[in-house]
């Protein structure tokens, strides 16, 4: 099968920077588009940025600016380089894969489990 696993998150005051890592495993061929979603309490799951395969990228309104998001096809990997945190950018970080193309087929809409991050103030 084919798991997403995150990993980076933390806590990091104001002003501070995190980096997420996202890995997927399994007897992958390929993976298409990619995405770093965030759900904080309460609030429903909203896209924060999206990497195409071929490295196109798409951020949210609220990130631009401060997050960049980057993938290593080599290493089925794909980051969020987190810049000048907010108190508002709370939450718990999910990537996720629209199409993962594998050993025993392709799966749709792959998730994570989801990383906590917590920005203080």
């Amino acid at each position: 099968q084919v798991q997403l696993a995150e990993s980076g998150g933390g806590l990091v005051q104001a002003g501070g920077s995190l980096r997420l890592s996202c890995a997927a495993s399994g007897r992958i061929i390929r993976l298409n588009d990619m995405g770093w979603y965030r759900q904080a309490p309460g609030a429903q799951r909203d896209l924060v940025a999206l990497i195409t395969s071929g490295g196109s990228t798409n951020y949210a309104d609220s990130v631009k600016g401060r997050f960049t998001i980057s993938r290593d096809n080599a290493k089925s990997t794909i980051y969020l380089q987190m810049n000048n945190l907010k108190p508002e950018d709370t939450a718990v970080y999910y990537c996720a894969a629209d199409r993962v193309w594998w050993s025993g087929g392709f799966l749709n809409k792959v998730w994570g489990q989801g990383t906590q991050v917590t920005v203080s103030s």
